[in-house]
């Protein structure tokens, strides 16, 4: 799980850093946002992450599944003796 929480921590980091630079955009009151270079690399940022997000749900749902499997076996090994 050291992947899952590397990718989470470094998820978080990237959600940090966009609401800082959102506020630092907000206060210097830029009107002209839909030309500003910035702006598109702050949405390909957006982007990544949305993307990085669907893959850590995915592979929460798998570590998921293999941890019940893994007690439903443990469980049956004690029930057995």
């Amino acid at each position: 799980m050291s992947r899952l929480d590397a990718a989470m921590k470094r998820f978080s980091a990237a959600l940090d850093e966009l609401q800082v630079r959102i506020a630092v955009r907000l206060e210097s009151g830029k009107a002209e946002a839909e030309s500003d270079p910035e702006r598109e690399n702050l949405l390909a940022r957006i982007a990544a992450l949305e993307e990085e997000s669907r893959d850590l749900a995915g592979l929460s749902e798998e570590v998921e599944v293999r941890l019940d499997g893994a007690i439903a076996e443990i469980r049956s090994v004690l029930d057995r003796n």
